[in-house]
């Protein structure tokens, strides 16, 4: 995959945000159907963990076998990556709660940066997978975060919800939550070697975990448990699948 390419897939996984901000502008969203869509999105996101996990650490596991002088420096990138990409989000989200007067804008744009914060790390996941030529990861991390990036946007449209909020300020969180990838997978494709990618892949994991944790927390104040299940199911499932049909063509 080229360069072009690779920045133009990983800015579009970013950008799909723009997809779910438009919510924001409707008064009123049954919450059970809400809810499904917050638990699709978890389910996707149980699968990238699953599946940027298992690629963070198969360098780790050749080095085990061919070079073991190299495993503490890959041991301590792997936990600092994540505690960077899991912590930096825990830091930042307090920091933001604990700011005074804080107006529904303002609460739109902290999670924005928030969430752009962790789709900088997805960027750098899509970059270091493309120019490693593993595109089967590659394009399952740019169709699973696309389509978690819409749901994530849900997030952002919540405190602005029937509050028919401008065009201009559903364009600027859009681009503050979804323009990260773009950079990062810039960063991601240029900057290759072993422990660069379990750099990037585990600062991406972090960031998965701290969006599921969110996702939860919101998926609780929505009370309704049948279809947080199913959306749970279907959206790892899916996740699964897509990472199927894009083995299967030969990706």
């Amino acid at each position: 995959m080229s360069f072009l390419e690779t920045v133009i897939l990983g800015s579009i996984a970013g950008l799909t945000i723009f997809l779910g901000l438009p919510l924001a502008r409707i008064r009123v969203v049954a919450p059970r159907y809400m809810a499904f869509l917050n638990a699709l999105a978890i389910g996707i996101l149980f699968f990238l963990f699953v599946d940027i996990v298992e690629h963070a650490i198969s360098p780790i596991e050749d080095a085990i076998r061919a070079e073991p002088g190299t495993l503490p420096l890959l041991l301590g990138v792997l936990i600092g990556g994540f505690g960077i990409g899991l912590l930096s989000l825990v830091y930042y989200m307090r920091r933001a709660s604990l700011g005074p007067g804080f107006t529904a804008t303002n609460l739109a744009i902290a999670i924005a940066t928030g969430i752009g914060l962790h789709n900088f790390s997805e960027g750098l996941a899509i970059g270091s997978s493309a120019q490693k030529g593993d595109l089967t990861l590659a394009l399952t991390l740019v169709v699973g975060f696309g389509l978690h990036n819409v749901t994530e946007a849900f997030g952002i449209a919540a405190p602005l919800a029937g509050r028919r909020p401008s065009w201009a300020l559903l364009g600027l969180v859009g681009i503050i939550g979804g323009g990260p990838n773009f950079a990062g997978t810039i960063i991601g494709y240029t900057f290759s070697s072993p422990a660069v990618s379990v750099l990037f892949l585990s600062v991406a994991a972090g960031a998965v975990v701290f969006v599921i944790g969110e996702l939860f927390a919101s998926g609780r104040k929505l009370s309704s448990p049948l279809w947080n299940g199913w959306g749970i199911g279907i959206g790892f499932f899916a996740g699964l699948l897509t990472d199927f049909i894009l083995i299967a063509v030969g990706a």
